[in-house]
């Protein structure tokens, strides 16, 4: 059923649940079990994205298909004009009617890997405008879908436009046929209310959908809302600052705060549909609905203190009913920084071992469980965010380097392999990590051995209180060939005590690792809980950041002309370094990795170029 149908015919609230393709069959397949499961809670539809530059086109089609056609799941599918001509937008829609798919939401998305700028395929589809015109011209199309477009209360992130210009620009969509609008997150919700306001005041009557986006750790907040341009207020900034290193302190706040925000949006919006952004997990979800009291609940949410800060559970009410969404008004048109591996932050994390439905519960980091839905978790509506560089653009080897080191230093606070600060736990290993950049091994992730400390510990602590937390030590950094061949000997002789895993651009992969082999390197022990590993490294994940790994280079490349030397230089680096990760199995001596390097195999010794 088209929403916009559904919408007018819902008596009560209403929600929707968004989700992206993952990035292996296992965390494919897994994630299709984590949807029936969240299906239970009765959402009006489910959303599935499109990644960045059509790089998710046929697991996107394959998902929207399967949660259509075989569960039975009315599905909105995400459609850009990135990398998309006439035909392979026809293609996308005829699959996508096929199956019985009703609903598309229309984007202009994000430049494909490699490009600094946004630049049409096609210059027929330049802007989400583009596609709802076309679709909304054509013969075959024209009444197959209802169609959604997306809206920004905080404004597009990048975008040269005021306020009053988006708003034109939101108007020519919903004048072109578009259905309904779902904003982008958001979590200033006095700034969404005066925005719902001011575009209801120039005529846009339709339903309106608002982003909702639970906190699940620290890290992937900062993120996300530094990559949308999300406002935060300082309320929220100073709640999270003091709970940071609890995981489950943010993962409960995340909960009670979209608590709050959604009463205020129906109470004060008088608004009754919500989209919530799962980044394909599912227990806040889960939980903020039960607490709202709209869902059956499944299952006993864990702190009651989440409840009991945000009030019992109320059917919602509404106090404002010129902004209800109704047919008569409707027209039919890380903070983890580099010791938590954060180049790519994310939802990645892996819980219980053998109870799938806790998975993701405490992500902590970039190695998680490939077997994940989780896994490689990206950016609201088109892939991995970009990274612009910080600081004046490099011409030698010299200046990644001195780049790589004031990141370090704390000079500048992000640089493109990390979009956060270094964080705390660096700071424990930052003259390991200084000792390898100055010799031109330029680490990217890393983290130091932990042996036992309190889940609560200031540096090192995450997930629930009153457990205990391990870390084996390792180091990631970019190194030449001849590097990688030392490191391999050397590994090779000492029997299992390191282990590593090389690769670079070409594909190429030097590792002591066999395939089935999973090295666990960051686990917790809790009251009540089987042991909790949050962070796992072995080939499939490792290749899959290498490859994101090598696609910033591209990235930072891109923003210099072809035949500059900077171009030339980041394209070299891309071309002929190696991607290495070293890891020390014993937890217990935090010199142990950093002996191994710089004495046992006298790294210090070597040419580093």
């Amino acid at each position: 059923m088209k929403l916009i149908e559904k919408f007018e015919q819902a008596r009560g609230p209403f929600y929707t649940f968004e989700f992206f393709p993952p990035r292996t069959d296992q965390g494919f397949s897994n994630l299709l079990l984590r949807i029936s499961r969240l299906a239970d809670l009765k959402p009006l539809a489910i959303n599935i994205t499109w990644g960045a530059g059509g790089s998710t086109k046929d697991r996107t089609l394959e998902l929207a298909s399967l949660t259509q056609k075989e569960y039975g799941i009315d599905t909105v599918m995400h459609l850009t004009c990135t990398n998309m001509v006439q035909g392979s937008v026809d293609d996308a829609l005829r699959a996508a009617k096929e199956v019985g798919i009703q609903n598309i939401l229309a984007l202009r998305g994000d430049p494909p890997r490699g490009e600094e700028y946004w630049i049409p395929t096609d210059p027929r589809f330049t802007h989400a405008l583009d596609l709802v015109s076309y679709i909304r011209s054509s013969s075959e199309f024209f009444d197959a879908f209802a169609l959604g477009v997306a809206a920004y209360p905080d404004g597009h992130a990048g975008s040269v436009h005021s306020e009053d210009e988006e708003i034109d620009h939101l108007k020519a969509k919903v004048d072109s046929g578009a259905d309904f609008i779902v904003t982008q997150l958001f979590f200033d919700v006095d700034n969404f209310l005066r925005w719902l306001q001011k575009i209801r005041s120039r005529g846009i009557t339709v339903p309106v959908i608002p982003g909702v986006l639970p906190i699940q750790t620290y890290a992937s907040f900062l993120r996300v809302t530094k990559l949308c341009g999300t406002h935060i207020p300082d309320s929220i900034c100073a709640d999270l600052e003091s709970i940071k290193h609890d995981d489950q302190q943010v993962k409960d706040y995340g909960i009670s705060l979209a608590v709050k925000m959604i009463r205020r949006l129906v109470e004060e919006g008088g608004l009754r549909g919500f989209h919530f952004c799962t980044l394909n997990l599912e227990k806040s979800v889960q939980n903020i609905l039960e607490i709202l009291g709209w869902a059956p609940s499944h299952a006993k949410i864990h702190n009651r203190l989440i409840a009991e800060s945000v009030g019992p559970a109320e059917q919602p009410t509404t106090t404002n009913p010129d902004l209800i969404v109704t047919p008569a008004n409707a027209t039919s048109s890380a903070a983890n920084g580099l010791a938590s591996h954060v180049p790519v932050e994310g939802d990645t994390g892996k819980g219980e071992v053998n109870y799938a439905a806790t998975w993701d519960e405490f992500p902590n980091g970039r190695f998680g469980d490939v077997n994940s839905p989780a896994f490689g978790s990206q950016d609201l509506w088109g892939g991995f965010g970009r990274i612009t560089p910080n600081g004046p653009h490099p011409s030698t080897l010299a200046d990644i380097t001195t780049l790589n080191l004031r990141f370090l230093s704390g000079e500048i606070s992000s640089y493109p392999f990390s979009p956060v600060p270094l964080s705390n736990e660096s700071q424990l290993i930052l003259p390991h990590l200084l000792r390898l950049a100055k010799h031109g091994w330029w680490p990217v992730g890393s983290q130091p051995a932990v042996d036992g400390l309190p889940s609560d510990d200031n540096t090192v602590g995450w997930g629930p209180a009153g457990g205990y937390v391990y870390q084996k030590p390792f180091v990631e950094f970019f190194a030449s060939v001849s590097i990688v061949d030392k490191l391999e000997k050397a590994i090779g002789a000492v029997n299992g005590v390191v282990d590593f895993l090389a690769g670079n651009n070409a594909g190429e992969l030097k590792t002591s690792l066999q395939d089935t082999e999973r090295n666990a390197v960051t686990w917790g022990v809790f009251p009540g809980q089987e042991i909790i590993q949050s962070t796992i490294i072995e080939q499939e994940s490792f290749l899959t950041w290498k490859d994101e790994a090598f696609s910033i280079w591209t990235d930072w490349a891109s923003q210099f002309h072809p035949d500059s030397q900077g171009r030339q230089l980041l394209e070299g680096i891309r071309d002929t370094r190696w991607l290495v990760n070293v890891t020390h199995h014993d937890f217990r001596n935090p010199d142990a990795l950093w002996r191994f390097l710089f004495e046992d195999i006298g790294l210090d010794d070597a040419s580093l170029t």
